[in-house]
């Protein structure tokens, strides 16, 4: 009977931690999003999102575009100038 209880007790702590990490995860779906921002009015490519992007520069940032892929992020940003390209918060 001690080892049945122990085995539940362990089945029952393995399972609240797999679901408060599902749960975790399912809050921030975005958070693996390749963002292109504009920042004190140059272009960046990160990975941050926009309330830690403003954290890093400050108030003067924006989403221009937003990726599942770095690549796809890359080649928005080449295709409007490129990385430190000038841009604007319009």
């Amino acid at each position: 009977m001690k080892n049945v209880r122990q085995a539940v007790l362990g089945f029952g702590a393995a399972l609240l931690f797999a679901l408060s990490a599902a749960a975790a995860a399912a809050g921030r779906p975005d958070d693996s999003k390749y963002r292109v921002f504009c920042a004190n009015g140059k272009v960046e490519v990160e990975q941050r999102t926009l309330e830690q992007e403003k954290n890093a520069r400050g108030s003067n940032v924006c989403v221009l575009a937003e990726f599942d892929y770095l690549s796809d992020a890359e080649k928005w940003a080449e295709g409007h100038g490129g990385k430190g390209s000038d841009c604007n918060c319009r």
